[in-house]
């Protein structure tokens, strides 16, 4: 049965709008546009330009979701103009279903919608070194590749380089210098490439990189932006996981003292303690390393932050000092979560951007990379599903 649409409505769209040129403030610009409920945002933003204003900037290429060259935001949310329908945008609008279109954040404004990706995106992803170091020597022919590793990639290989979760970065709003999700993603996707040669000299740079892997704050806002289920952040944390627990990297940013710090306080007391963190972080868990001289430096650098805080009501001293208690019985249960994962003889992750279900039973999902209980191919394919690692 042929699909049918609905007939056109008429929609407003409150563009933000910015000519260098003019040297005036960026400002709000209204357009009243009449399309179908399933069209996209774009083609509203283009039929606005044809018939109401040309000078309109908005960049845009394939209209399919492809090119990434549309990132735009949304009613505050980054997203692509051209997978966004009409309706579903007034749908998340505010009360009076005015549709708000902006430039993405933390990058540059050239014009209007149109935001300057050389300065900050493509800047960070030629940090990474973006291509493939060949191992040697060069086989003559192709290279045999395990299949299982080839899928752990293809989650970061789905970037379309839109720029979406470098846009509600939050990391990146406090420190522009930080390598950013995008650039990460990217860069997990040759440490992850069995052919490339140089995983090791890739990860100790990214480690010891003030704003390299451990500047990432986990606000799950790329995961939240990308249009494509890259899942930047997981691919953050596996560049974490390759260099600390695969290449013993302890960088001198200690990022992998602190993460381990968290880990083992949890553990602990079922909750992190916030007198504990810095003192192990640089010193273990050692009552001398309590006085490492490092730990009394930075303590004394966040002693202005803590003072504030707790005269605004927002720490407590005694907990911050005792530590939270948790009941008895909820520690072994946060514990026996540990006492699983470290009984694993190796450390088990999984990239759900590609996953499927079992041909015999449908209701039980086969791992990447293995194969269903009858012998035959891999289970279906369904893309967009966000990745993880446990």
């Amino acid at each position: 049965m042929a699909e049918t649409h609905k007939p056109p409505e008429q929609f407003t769209l409150r563009l933000r709008r910015f000519d260098p040129e003019s040297g005036e403030a960026p400002y709000w610009d209204e357009h009243t546009i009449e399309l179908e409920p399933h069209r996209s945002v774009l083609e509203g933003i283009l039929q606005a330009k044809a018939a109401a204003d040309g000078s309109i900037g908005i960049r845009c290429s394939c209209r399919a979701a492809i090119c990434g060259s549309c990132g735009v935001r949304i009613n505050g949310e980054p997203g692509l103009a051209c997978h966004t329908h009409l309706d579903h945008a007034r749908a998340s609008a505010g009360a009076d279903g005015v549709i708000e279109v902006e430039p993405m954040g933390n990058m540059p404004v050239i014009k209007d919608l149109i935001v300057d990706m050389d300065a900050v995106h493509w800047k960070k992803v030629q940090r990474v070194t973006p291509w493939l170091i060949a191992k040697q020597p060069v086989p003559e022919r192709e290279y045999l590749v395990e299949k299982e590793a080839m899928v752990d990639i293809t989650q970061s290989m789905a970037c379309i380089q839109c720029g979406a979760c470098v846009s509600d970065c939050l990391a990146m709003e406090v420190d522009p210098g930080f390598i950013g999700p995008a650039a990460l993603a990217k860069a997990y996707r040759f440490v992850g490439d069995p052919r490339d040669d140089e995983q090791d000299v890739r990860l100790r740079d990214l480690a010891e990189d003030p704003q390299g892997i451990f500047d990432c704050t986990h606000c799950f806002k790329c995961v939240e932006a990308c249009p494509k289920g890259v899942n930047p952040m997981g691919q953050i944390m596996r560049l974490r996981r390759i260099a600390i627990d695969d290449q013993k990297i302890v960088d001198k940013n200690n990022g992998q003292r602190h993460e381990a710090t968290m880990v083992g306080l949890i553990k602990d007391y079922g909750l992190l303690h916030e007198a504990e963190m810095v003192p192990r972080s640089y010193g273990g868990n050692s009552w001398f390393g309590k006085f490492h001289p490092a730990a009394g430096k930075e303590l004394l650098a966040s002693l202005p932050v803590a003072i504030k805080g707790v005269l605004k009501g927002k720490i407590n001293p005694k907990i911050a000092i005792f530590g939270h208690k948790i009941p008895a019985a909820d520690l072994k249960n946060v514990q026996r979560i540990y006492d699983k994962v470290e009984s694993r003889p190796e450390r088990y992750e999984l990239n759900l951007y590609i996953t499927g279900y079992d041909e015999v039973d449908e209701e039980t999902p086969v791992p990447v990379g293995t194969t269903a209980t009858n012998g035959d191919d891999e289970s279906p394919a369904a893309p967009d599903t966000e990745g993880s690692a446990a």
